[in-house]
């Protein structure tokens, strides 16, 4: 095959080489035990308060226990935020190692490929993982290029590079005259990953391993994202605001406390009884404790993971593939979304988009002229479509008569071939002379670039074909303008089937009938220009990243409506232009950005890194191996479902059906997902509040807290978690997508939920002090014995009390609490829609089953838990008026948003 001699290396070389460069191989790098995993799931913010509450916690359990004598019933709280504790981390862990499957597919690069290799001037065969720099190497049609290298030879000789710059199609010269300035890589270089789809060529290797193009690929993949999720900063200033209200609450109970305890006239600083007042002040820290254990949220963390967790599971409906819990959240605060072209916006398929023929050429002609001189073939073993082997240009003529109920093969079969002259990119054609089985006698087919083609297509001046070749040409113009590849068809009757065709490698016959042409495109998917404008009008950014040609990224930018009229060069960068400017330059011009043409693997995954450093969420979309950078940078990475293992490996969501829409659907996700937060985060931050100032209030007034320790674990933690569940159940709604993207730096708690959790709570709270009040003055037995009138005259009668509450009001007053939150739960769910509470109840069955579990929860929890929880059973009576009663929280909530509405 070859021109040139060769003596490559000898074993001495290949030997110094390795030591010099290294390995063809990558360097290995070691997994995250699984136990260091489930500990990083502790760093969250709240989950790091909660333990502090549960030492906290304990310590108040071990005084109760050891100093005062109370039985195991006072471990109950500790025990009760050590299972949130563990039960949210433990969800969160368990869902993310089933769905986050180690591939490790680039350490598990098959290497036990064989190559020919020329070696002290012999052809010998080494294995991939043997070739070292300076490895002369012959490459054939179909093999996988094993490293990067210099070409010595090429003999119409084209690259797929899809997987570094998608492009399927490169072809690659050692004539400096035919080489591509615009081109991704050289048009003499070729690298590891890329594989041969025609010709054949020799290349001497010039990196190997980590220090080829793919091996910086893998190198940024396992570059672990230090970036925060928007989730994960807010909860972080959650968590910090909660710590500092619960200290400031502390700090103000020791402080009211000492005041109280010396501005009483017996407890003078000059005749102090130091055991009294070490009882006193070891009581006041307790209640401090206790203040900071009701403030922190127990049941936030586990809210947030089941509602991550269904939103995981839900999102696989919709063909979102979640690897990593936190992405379905953050996809809904997705303010840009870069995504590549080739298997993305487009089918990764060239597809003859349109054909332009003479209406006087023989069909059979047609079919045969595409079946017979062609190099490529169709694999019929696939059930779903055929694929093709070979040129993927050839392979679109095959699928288009495929698609017609035509089988190439039978056709290719029945001719005879006479003589052939194979397509060079030099030549850019290609001529068959076969025995015609269809027309009975001798036909040379030519076929290539139309406007090559249609130079043999003339006869005494005269163009041979029944349209002029200035339709055709217009016609071509047309096609090319719309960034198309194009081939021309001609034909010839030969008589003498000796007749010599070509000479030196060039076509000598003319006079050849020409036919027409195609336009072959690889199409955009259908729901791709739909899907764009679902994210435009939903506020994100759409930025195309792409190894293509300038002219065919806007091309298919413009047929997905995101180039139009008003754009212009600023909105368009080639790649060699966006490296060849410093960061500074690039922070100002980015916002304009729309497409990157010609754009390397790392471009994509700078360009999201300063999108970042801007304040953008970014979520990348991308199928190849150049993607994986930019997918494991940016905040969401969405790989395609036929994508390849490493970006699937780099991906944080996997598309399945590789549908550009799904993104759509994952971003409504998303912003349902952290509406589904906020609304629970208004619910248990109402209930937070009221407990915390009843307990500051009991601590003032020199009363135990009527709720006691077993009763707001009930609350904080069960029926908390129920609520979560109900909350987190609620389908999502496409009215989010109308919302612009929220702000990175915002609070999760906006002044509308302040207003409801401090508004709502201070009510709740004024109820309950009234009821207190009122069953500390009052012998209640039933409800039907309440009266509003002695209810208001005992609120500010603040005297002492000998019995304190009975049995029966202390359950009267649990119910009433739990109740008045239970309600109070609707009201959350209708937050932000505008709408009434029961709009669409009847699509939300999980969280109409878990509010009616809340109910019969809190019949069966005070009709049977006794001392355990302090609570009586309650007359049949008196659970109807709490029922009812309570429900005007709702009615309240119903009839404002009516008013706004």
């Amino acid at each position: 095959m070859a021109k040139h001699h060769y003596k490559g290396l000898t074993e001495a070389q290949v030997l110094e080489s390795r030591a010099q460069h290294g390995a063809n191989s990558f360097s290995s790098v070691a997994g995250v035990p699984l136990w260091k995993q489930f500990l990083e799931k502790l760093s969250d913010p709240i989950i790091l308060i909660l333990l502090v509450a549960l030492a906290c916690s304990f310590g108040v359990s071990a005084y109760d226990f050891f100093a005062l004598g109370e039985g195991l019933d006072a471990f109950l709280e500790p025990v009760g935020i050590f299972f949130a504790i563990f039960l949210a981390t433990g969800v969160a862990f368990y869902f993310e190692v089933k769905a986050n499957k180690q591939f490790e597919i680039l350490n598990q690069v098959n290497d036990d490929i064989y190559y020919k290799v020329i070696r002290e001037e012999r052809v010998t065969q080494v294995l991939k993982k043997d070739i070292v720099v300076g490895d002369i190497v012959l490459l054939e049609t179909g093999e996988e290029v094993p490293a990067d290298g210099e070409l010595l030879e090429a003999i119409s000789l084209h690259i797929n590079e899809s997987t570094l710059t998608g492009e399927p199609l490169v072809h690659k010269t050692t004539d400096p005259a035919d080489f591509e300035a615009e081109a991704t890589y050289p048009s003499n270089y070729v690298c590891r990953g890329t594989s041969v789809a025609d010709g054949h060529g020799v290349i001497e290797i010039k990196k190997v391993g980590d220090a080829t193009e793919y091996g910086k690929v893998f190198k940024g993949v396992q570059i672990d994202s230090s970036v925060k999720t928007p989730l994960d900063e807010q909860l972080h200033k959650l968590a910090s605001l909660i710590s500092r209200i619960s200290y400031a609450i502390a700090a103000l109970v020791l402080v009211g406390r000492l005041f109280l305890y010396f501005h009483n006239p017996s407890h003078s600083l000059s005749a102090i009884d130091w055991v009294d007042f070490g009882g006193y002040l070891l009581n006041t820290l307790m209640i401090a404790i206790t203040v900071v254990v009701v403030a922190v949220p127990e049941g936030l963390p586990m809210s947030v993971t089941l509602s991550l967790a269904y939103s995981m599971r839900r999102m696989m409906a919709t063909n979102n593939l979640v690897r990593k819990m936190h992405a379905c959240e953050t996809m809904g605060a997705a303010t840009v979304i870069c995504t590549d072209k080739t298997g993305t916006l487009t089918q990764n398929q060239m597809t003859i988009y349109e054909t332009y023929f003479n209406p006087s050429a023989d069909e059979k002609l047609i079919a045969e002229s595409m079946a017979v001189n062609s190099t490529a073939y169709l694999d019929f073993s696939a059930k779903e479509k055929p694929t093709v082997l070979g040129n993927p240009t050839e392979g679109a003529l095959l699928l288009w008569l495929y698609n017609k109920g035509i089988n190439y093969l039978p056709i290719r079969e029945e001719c005879e071939v006479i003589q052939q002259l194979t397509f060079s990119t030099e030549r850019k054609y290609m001529a068959t002379l076969v025995r015609s089985a269809a027309l009975g006698k001798n036909i040379l087919y030519v076929k290539g670039a139309p406007e090559i083609v249609m130079t043999f297509c003339h006869e005494d001046g005269e163009f041979c074909s029944t349209i002029s070749q200035t339709d055709f040409e217009g016609k071509l113009l047309q096609y090319q303008q719309q960034a198309m590849r194009t081939i021309g068809f001609a034909y010839k009757v030969i008589d003498d089937p000796k007749t010599i065709i070509s000479e030196n490698g060039k076509l000598v016959i003319n006079g050849l009938q020409f036919i027409g042409i195609t336009a072959i495109a690889d199409p955009v998917r259908a729901d791709v220009p739909a899907a764009i404008e679902e994210c435009m009008h939903a506020g994100i950014q759409v930025k195309i990243v792409t190894g293509d040609t300038p002219g065919t990224a806007k091309e298919i930018a413009r047929q997905i409506r995101l180039w139009d009229e008003s754009c212009s060069d600023i909105n368009h960068i080639t790649g060699a232009e966006f490296a060849a400017m410093n960061d500074t330059e690039l922070l100002e011009r980015i916002p304009h950005l729309r497409v990157i043409s010609r754009a390397r693997p790392l471009d994509k995954a700078r360009l999201v890194n300063l999108l970042q450093q801007r304040g953008e969420v970014v979520a990348v979309t991308g199928d190849g191996t150049n993607d994986a950078p930019a997918l494991k940078a940016a905040q969401v990475g969405l790989s395609m479902g036929d994508g390849t293992s490493v970006a699937k490996e780099a991906s944080d969501i996997t598309i399945l059906d590789n549908s550009f829409s799904s993104i759509g659907k994952a971003v409504m996700w998303g912003r349902s997902l952290y509406l589904n937060i906020q609304r629970f985060i208004l619910f248990q931050m109402t209930i937070n509040v009221a407990a915390c100032i009843i307990v500051l209030f009991g601590a003032f007034l020199g009363v135990q807290s009527p709720l006691t320790v077993t009763q707001m674990l009930w609350v904080n933690l069960i029926m908390d978690t129920f609520a979560a569940l109900a909350l987190a159940s609620l389908p999502p709604s496409q009215r989010v997508m109308n919302d612009p993207p929220r702000q990175r730096k915002a609070n999760i708690i906006t002044k509308e939920m302040a207003r409801g959790i401090f508004g709502v709570g201070g009510l709740f709270v004024l109820l309950l002090f009234g009821f207190i009040q009122y069953f500390k003055n009052e012998d209640i037995t039933s409800l039907t014995q309440f009266s509003i009138t002695d209810y208001f005259a005992n609120f500010f009668h603040f005297g002492s009390f000998e019995n304190g509450l009975s049995a029966y009001e202390l359950s009267l007053f649990f119910s009433i609490f739990v109740m008045l939150q239970f309600w109070n739960m609707f009201n959350a769910k209708a937050y932000r829609t505008g709408r009434s509470a029961f709009a669409e109840i009847g699509k939300s069955q999980g969280f109409i089953m878990i509010a009616a579990a809340i109910i019969i929860g809190q019949v069966v929890i005070t009709s049977f838990g006794g001392a355990m929880f302090s609570v009586t059973p309650l007359l049949l009576t008196d659970w109807c008026l709490i029922i009812a009663a309570t429900s005007l929280v709702l009615w309240i909530g119903e009839l404002l948003r009516l008013i706004k509405r």
